[in-house]
């Protein structure tokens, strides 16, 4: 049976979107055995042709696996390069190498990614539809985040997150402004809120607070939707097998 070049990209949990695989193809970094090949319809017999994809022989696998993983401080969410790894960083995925098959370790993609300083709840998946219909900007996925500050957090502070905080980001000589979509903020203590918010632009949390001029110390999350991080009694370092039904049952059906 034949498959249409695309079709098999995206059945192999290597891209998280058909967008994704089809600019793979466009850009010329699949090959079939061995000639690049840009046709989006191309169709072939995966059982007799390799494909690969930036030089790495891509295969179908039909079982996915779910996992909710801990994460620990001072992780990366990123497979190390060699410039991190003479830096002595440490990558999220290292923690499950030893625990699965050298084929599905390489499948693994994290549902998202929280910053090296950031802990808690990170799902982590061989199947690149989760991870795009959670992470896709077109879905409202809410998170929440326990936030410890320098100092006390104001009612103005609480006021201007629940109604949105200007974010301006320097980069070089540019720069760049947005508003945050309005947030819900529970306090916990004078310096520590639970935060919870539908978008995840970069370092979101960290800048909202940082330009209300009151630095974030310690950032932790705890849920995403109804899947909550301390119903799996996991310590730092530390994943749990997830079903999909869990996923959709506690993620994606209460985003809807």
């Amino acid at each position: 049976m034949k498959l249409r070049l695309h079709q098999f990209l995206s059945k192999t949990g290597v891209f998280s979107s058909k967008a994704e695989a089809k600019q793979a193809i466009w850009d010329g970094e699949i090959t079939v055995n061995g000639t690049v090949v840009k046709n989006m319809a191309f169709q072939f017999n995966d059982k007799t042709k390799e494909v690969t994809y930036r030089g790495k022989v891509l295969e179908l696998h039909d079982e996915e696996v779910h996992f909710l993983l801990h994460k620990p401080l001072g992780c990366i969410c990123s497979r190390l390069n060699s410039h991190e790894s003479a830096l002595g960083k440490a990558s999220v995925y290292e923690v499950f190498r030893e625990h699965m098959e050298p084929t599905t370790y390489e499948r693994l993609i994290t549902v998202g990614r929280l910053d090296e300083n950031t802990t808690g709840f990170l799902l982590v998946t061989t199947d690149g539809k989760i991870v795009h219909r959670i992470t896709s900007p077109d879905h409202t996925v809410r998170k929440t985040y326990r936030v410890h500050t320098t100092t006390p957090i104001s009612e103005d502070h609480m006021d201007a997150i629940r109604t949105g905080v200007r974010i301006v980001v320097e980069d070089g000589e540019a720069s760049d402004a947005y508003w945050t979509k309005p947030a819900v903020i529970e306090q916990e203590s004078p310096s520590v809120v639970l935060l919870t918010i539908g978008e995840g632009k970069k370092r979101q949390i960290r800048r909202m607070f940082g330009a209300l001029g009151n630095p974030v110390t310690q950032l932790h999350r705890t849920s995403t939707e109804e899947m909550q991080l301390d119903a799996y009694d996991l310590k730092p370092g530390e994943f749990a097998p997830i079903e999909q039904k869990e996923i959709e049952r506690l993620i994606i059906q209460p985003s809807i």
